[in-house]
């Protein structure tokens, strides 16, 4: 199998969750569409397919011209890896052209059962830099899926590599850097990287000082969603760029979702390929039919500021047709803008004005649209509340669109029956290999896991602590006979604390974070000789020269990106790798060790009994890390959160805005701490540090405590609303 689309041409890649949504995008004109299958993939709530179904899928694809790719793109444990192993054999047989995989344990795995299996590097995986496109291709990856937040130019560059690039074209964005985010993990127990993710950045945040005083100055409160990704002006742009395939977000959307938008990329893309000029205007209009927060294409220009997001609603704009001109009792007069037609839903959002009554809902109203209408027409659309005039009216659900999205759907079904009939799946498996298994789900569900299994013979273990405690690791399982001697490593915020340890410490290691050092480096550039640096979960093309610099200088990096493995191996250097480079499996953990990681850190979502597993597995041949007490760092976003207090000068470096305490307030009244680094990049924490006694208890390793008072400083009280706050938000609320 080839990673290169037919005849050379850009592909167009279009999601299928389920059966229906397949023959949508099939029949909208999509080149290879991307499903998934079992539990062990990233949308597990999708509709999904059954052996039999997805080898029929495959079939009517095929005959068409299409390819089918399908996504075990999560993190797999240990007692999983087999499992995995016969669900890709069993995807295979059913038809699909590609698998697309994040874990590097798993991709190890299948290469070495199949060397001629075609494997596409997940978005997951956090490839951002042709650094990271390189590294994927050296450990057998065909394609590299992009991150979204590139810029076309950034683009261009991985598509020079020669590797052939996917990347989002349109569709839902994860505020977060994909694989970089722990919020639901953390916060609700459900991992993304398991597939189960909760979606927290949909929900309703305050933004406080220190003081509790409120300092969003924007009219919503979703501060955390993004509207979404609107690529159709930059088809012509993305071609030019040289990528190989243009990716539809929406596993989870429904069929007609797929339809509509992958009929209008497909004309933008044949336009482009004709050398025709893509009428942006009109295809704009007709995916917001669709369901949609709003677009943005900020991403694609270079920009992450506050035309990313959607701070006022997380749910379905629609598209503008129109404004209201007359009211009448229970009717109201819309001029339009655009197309409507009867069984469309419109959405009208009244200004409030003095005739409002005070306890009027603060609910834009949704009413049925009982006329056809053109652009210029004037309607009169029964509506019972009373909106004022002026009021913008949107279109929120398309009859259209969902009238010939059912005709085509009933035409397929019955080619997809005569495929049946024909015997096409006859010899399918009735269920998939990982069939018993329930929801994924995240190991760690928070601070304090307890319960922890105990596992047996485990090799080596480095820990890396952040905060003294008192805890009593003295007990059974901390050094166990034939281990070699552990390796405590400190994490310090304070070039003078680091300083001090490094002269009175002994036997341990010091390190730092990396976009901590970028706030002062003259400060650090001493010591770097003697200090263990732990890189950013972020490689760009514009990081580059700085990880280079770092890795000829420190002790030891820490790798947490393909790409940094790469400039680490260019530079000579000694590197540890660590998530959002996962290690989850022993797989994994040789996988990393065969590229020249000298240690490898077990990834936090495992419990105590799937690291066990792992070290077991690995019987010592591999130095391994676990992070024993840490910030818990819930994700990182190339979004500055400091842009809902007002417009942005652009100067992150000398902001002052991000130098004081800044606090993320969830409505049960949790303050998490809120970081901006240097780059304009937000971080944000837990409420509290996570403690994992339980890991280090399980692996048998002796840990050596030390001082981070970096802990303390990142954790608010509970919300108290300060009494000078304008609009406070309710703790209780």
């Amino acid at each position: 199998m080839t990673a290169q689309v037919l005849n050379g041409a850009c592909e167009l890649l279009a999601p299928a969750g389920g059966m229906d949504a397949l023959l949508a995008a099939v029949n909208a004109g999509a080149d290879a569409v991307y499903v998934g299958a079992g539990r062990l993939n990233a949308r597990v709530s999708a509709e999904g397919f059954t052996p039999r179904s997805l080898a029929l899928g495959c079939a009517y694809a095929h005959e068409r011209g299409a390819r089918v790719y399908v996504a075990l793109n999560v993190l797999v444990f240990e007692r999983e890896l087999d499992e995995a192993a016969a669900l890709a054999r069993q995807v295979v047989e059913a038809g699909a052209d590609a698998l697309i995989v994040a874990d590097i344990g798993l991709a190890a795995r299948l290469r070495r059962e199949d060397p001629h299996i075609e494997l596409h590097l997940s978005t997951q995986a956090g490839a951002q830099s042709p650094e990271a496109v390189r590294m994927a291709r050296s450990l057998g990856f065909a394609r590299v899926t992009c991150a979204r937040e590139l810029a076309v130019a950034e683009i261009a560059s991985l598509a020079a590599t020669g590797v052939p690039i996917e990347t989002f074209c349109h569709g839902a964005i994860c505020i977060s850097y994909s694989g970089a985010c722990a919020f639901s993990e953390r916060r609700r127990g459900r991992s993304a990287m398991r597939g189960d993710c909760t979606q927290p950045c949909r929900l309703s945040y305050g933004l406080v000082d220190g003081e509790g005083r409120e300092r969003a100055r924007v009219s919503g409160d979703r501060l955390l969603c993004p509207r979404d990704y609107l690529g159709v002006g930059h088809v012509a742009e993305l071609v030019e760029a040289g990528v190989s395939s243009l990716k539809i977000e929406g596993r989870m959307k429904n069929p007609d979702y797929v339809y509509n938008v992958t009929r209008a990329y497909r004309a933008a893309l044949d336009a482009a390929l004709g050398g025709r000029a893509v009428d942006v205007g009109a295809l704009t209009r007709q995916l917001g039919r669709s369901f949609n927060r709003g677009f943005t294409d900020g991403y694609l220009l270079g920009r992450s500021g506050s035309d990313l997001m959607s701070w006022e609603r997380s749910c379905n704009q629609g598209v503008r047709v129109g404004r209201v001109v007359e009211r009448r009792h229970e009717a109201v007069r819309v001029e339009l803008e655009a197309a409507v037609a009867a069984g469309d839903t419109l959405e009208i959002r009244f200004v409030p004005d003095a005739e409002t009554a005070p306890d009027a809902p603060a609910r834009w109203p949704q009413v049925p649209c009982s006329v056809d209408g053109a652009p210029g027409d004037a309607v009169w659309i029964r509506c019972k509340r009373k909106v004022s005039v002026g009021s913008v009216v949107h279109l929120v659900r398309s009859a259209g669109v969902l009238d010939e999205t059912a005709r085509l759907l009933d035409a397929a079904r019955k080619e997809v029956a005569a495929l049946e009939r024909a015997g096409v799946a006859r010899d399918a498996d009735d269920a998939w290999a990982d069939a018993a298994r329930s929801a994924g789900r995240g190991a760690c569900a928070g601070p304090g896991v307890a319960g922890a299994d105990r596992g047996t013979g485990a090799p080596a273990v480095g820990c890396l602590v952040t905060e003294e405690t008192s805890f009593d690791l003295t007990g059974p399982g901390r050094e166990r006979p034939g281990t070699s001697p552990s390796t405590a490593v400190v994490l310090v915020d304070d070039p003078g604390e680091a300083r001090r340890r490094l002269e009175t410490s002994t036997g341990s290691e010091v390190a730092t974070y990396a976009w901590r050092m970028a706030d002062d480096p003259g400060a650090w550039e001493d010591m770097l000789g003697n200090i263990t640096v732990v890189l950013d979960e972020v490689l760009r093309p514009a990081d580059v020269p700085a990880v280079e610099r770092m890795c000829q200088a420190a002790a030891r990096v820490v790798c947490r990106n393909l790409g940094e493995v790469e400039v680490a191996r260019r530079a000579g250097a000694d590197f540890d790798v660590m998530a959002p480079l996962y290690a989850a499996n022993a797989e994994a953990a040789r996988a990393y060790a065969d590229i020249g990681a000298r240690r490898v850190w077990l990834t936090g979502e495992l419990s105590a009994r799937d690291a066990a597993e792992a070290a077991s597995e690995l019987a010592g041949e591999v130095e391994l890390g676990v992070v024993a007490r840490e910030r818990a760092e819930l994700m990182v976003c190339e979004h500055c959160l400091l842009t809902a207090e007002g417009a942005c000068k652009g100067d992150c470096a000398r902001c002052e805005r991000r130098r004081g305490a800044r606090y993320l307030v969830e409505r049960g009244g949790a303050w998490l701490p809120v970081r901006v680094d240097a780059h304009g990049r937000t971080r944000i924490f837990d409420e509290g540090p996570v403690e994992r006694r339980d890991l280090v208890a399980a692996l048998g390793a002796g840990v050596a405590w030390a001082a981070d008072a970096g802990v303390s400083r990142h954790v608010g009280p509970r919300f108290q609303p300060h009494p000078d706050t304008e609009g406070g938000i309710d703790a209780d609320e």
